[in-house]
């Protein structure tokens, strides 16, 4: 009796772990452009990095004298 129910178990988990696998390989229309994505993202991360390159002496000045004037 035990045995069988392992392999019940085991026939059971297998077919849901193939079904999900080949549900999952499948093209979906709403699935998106990854490499497209990740693009974004660096090209996005580069720029303020950038951006924070430049602007943060003046960010800074402005960030130093905004605590002074509350601090008096």
């Amino acid at each position: 009796m035990r045995h069988r129910l392992i392999a019940r178990f085991l026939y059971v988990t297998t077919l849901f772990s193939s079904g999900v696998h080949a549900m999952s390989q499948e093209d979906h229309p709403e699935r998106g452009d990854v490499p497209g994505w990740v693009m974004i993202t660096l090209m996005s991360a580069v720029l303020v990095a950038g951006l924070l390159a430049i602007a943060s002496p003046a960010l800074e000045g402005l960030f130093n004298e905004a605590i002074n004037r509350v601090s008096r």
